[in-house]
């Protein structure tokens, strides 16, 4: 299905999105971030949020660590200051790319498991489609946030994967 390649590149992906989402929620006054719009977290900030809390969660499981200190149903609320969902976020992607990078065919192979608070029952699934969902997780929501930043009056850049500049 995936190799360690995939998750490298889908790690840059990740980051390059990332860093094109909130330098255009940047350019936004926070009424306008926080402002509900009608999608499944309501707002930019509430959605980003969300994503941030989801790949700490996908990361804790993936690489160990802290779990988010919060609940699923918390984690719109995840980093209420703007400026320390950013730093976060930073942080986080980081060290998604040092995750990725640290993979093998091996690893890709296993199978994870976990307890789902969402579901109350621990999960077992192939890795590798772990991978692939939190990867896929992240293109749904930044995709929410990229329609509600245009409908804001900001301009983000693409977010085709292709476009994707080496480096």
């Amino acid at each position: 299905m995936i190799d360690p390649s995939f998750a490298q590149t889908m790690a840059r992906y990740n980051q390059w999105q990332n860093q094109n989402l909130f330098s255009a929620a940047d350019a936004l006054p926070e009424e306008e971030r926080r402002k509900d719009r009608g999608a499944f977290f309501k707002s930019i900030h509430a959605t980003l949020n969300h994503l941030l809390w989801a790949d700490h969660m996908w990361l804790s499981r993936f690489a160990g660590g802290p779990q988010p200190e919060c609940s699923l149903d918390e984690s719109s609320g995840f980093r209420a200051d703007w400026q320390a969902l950013k730093d976060d976020r930073t942080r986080c992607d980081l060290r998604l790319i040092e995750w990725a990078d640290s993979l093998d065919t091996a690893a890709l192979g296993s199978e994870l498991s976990w307890y789902s608070g969402l579901l109350q029952r621990t999960i077992t699934k192939p890795r590798r489609l772990a991978v692939v969902h939190m990867f896929n997780h992240q293109t749904h929501h930044r995709g929410q946030v990229h329609a509600m930043l245009t409908a804001a009056g900001a301009q983000p850049h693409g977010t085709d994967l292709i476009m994707m500049q080496p480096g």
